[in-house]
C-alpha cells in the first residue's frame, strides 16, 4: 500500500532525475543499486530509507529536504502563483527548462521578458 508521503519523495526523485537528464540506470549506478529499485521508489511502492535518501541528494545534488518540499500546509497555500504540482513531471517543461538554461544570461531574460509580456492581462494585473 503506497503512503501519499512515499508517493511524493518518489515524484520529487523522478522530477530531478529526469530535470538532470538521468536515466534510472544512471542514478541507480551512482548509489549502488538496482534500476528496478529507482523504479520502485518513484511510483512510490518502496519506501526510501534516511540514508539511502541521502545518497540520493548528493547523486541530484540537491538537499534532503527537497524531497519533501511541497508537503506542509504552508507550501500548499503559496497563492494563484503556485505550479500544479505535476507541470514539473511533463517532459515539455523539462526540455523547455534546459533549453532556457542553455542560452546566455542576456537571451535568458529577453526570453523571461517576452514570457511574461505574454500573460493574460488578467494573469498580469492579479500579480501586480
Amino acid at each position: 500500500m503506497t503512503n501519499d508521503i512515499d508517493l511524493h519523495v518518489g515524484k520529487r526523485l523522478r522530477r530531478r532525475r529526469r530535470l538532470l537528464g538521468l536515466t534510472q540506470q544512471q542514478l541507480a549506478e551512482s548509489v549502488g543499486i538496482r534500476f528496478q529499485q529507482i523504479q520502485k521508489y518513484e511510483c512510490g511502492a518502496n519506501r526510501v530509507s534516511a540514508s539511502r535518501l541521502f545518497e540520493l541528494a548528493e547523486s541530484l545534488d540537491v538537499p534532503v529536504q527537497y524531497f519533501y518540499e511541497g508537503l506542509s500546509k504552508r507550501d500548499e497555500a503559496g497563492g494563484d502563483d503556485t505550479l500544479a504540482p505535476d507541470v514539473l513531471s511533463q517532459k515539455e517543461t523539462v526540455d523547455l527548462i534546459r533549453a532556457y538554461y542553455r542560452l546566455g544570461e542576456r537571451p535568458r531574460k529577453r526570453l523571461l521578458e517576452l514570457a511574461k509580456s505574454l500573460e493574460p492581462e488578467e494573469a498580469a494585473n492579479d500579480a501586480a
